[in-house]
């Protein structure tokens, strides 16, 4: 078991900055690009990382990261900028590849491979900073857990949402990730619902705009 924010119990300085609707870690990581798919040609996918700094809140906001770590990578960024852009393009390359994995999954296509070799890349390198600890206290007291060693470093908020992918993929889960069935929206997002057949992010997102559309146009049909 992987240390996660339910284990830390972490406690929010602020409300989240992102809509952490997916379930898993690397979905909501990969919903950090809106609008990525819209057919309208007007609409240019949105950026919600657009700064370094954008990542590490992204990391405190799904518990990826600590207050002290998030505050401990703020300061090295403003200290090392350029190597702080290095790691968030590098987070990108890694987004768009979770990304076009679970979309072959989901649309029955070949997996690319160079999607695939990018985060199996990406998740053996956060397999390097783990380690197995005791569990002392709490959930779990008495086993042990996986944790990871430094959270200084740039690329460390990177190395859980690459496992949590990685992991993702190897279980009876992966049968269960979905993309909203809004096609002004299309965000990925695991199914826990009991009977799997849950069509939207969410429902007061898009699922209460497609009821209102429905009823619109039948209300016009009528008339």
């Amino acid at each position: 078991m992987t240390e996660t924010k339910e284990a830390r119990k972490t406690e929010r300085r602020y409300p989240p900055r992102f809509d952490l609707i997916a379930g898993n870690v690397c979905l909501d990581f990969v919903n950090t690009l809106d609008d990525r798919d819209r057919k309208d040609p007007d609409i240019k996918p949105k950026e919600l990382l657009k700064t370094y700094l954008d990542l590490v809140r992204f990391g405190e906001d799904t518990g990826v990261l600590d207050s002290m770590q998030a505050d401990r990578l703020y300061r090295r960024s403003d200290m090392d900028p350029r190597g702080a852009e290095e790691v968030l393009e590098w987070a990108r390359e890694l987004r768009e590849a979770i990304h076009d994995v679970f979309w072959a999954i989901m649309n029955k296509r070949p997996v690319p491979p160079a999607a695939l070799g990018k985060l199996n890349v990406d998740a053996q390198g956060a397999a390097s900073h783990m380690s197995l600890v005791a569990v002392t206290r709490g959930p779990g007291k008495g086993g042990f857990a996986w944790k990871y060693d430094d959270f200084s470093l740039f690329d460390s908020v990177l190395w859980p949402i690459a496992r949590a992918a990685a992991e993702l993929l190897a279980s009876d889960q992966l049968a269960y990730v979905r993309a909203c069935s809004s096609k002004d929206c299309e965000w990925f997002f695991l199914d826990t619902s009991k009977n799997h057949h849950r069509r939207w992010c969410d429902m007061t997102r898009c699922g209460n705009r497609a009821k209102f559309q429905r009823f619109y146009a039948r209300k016009k049909g009528g008339s």
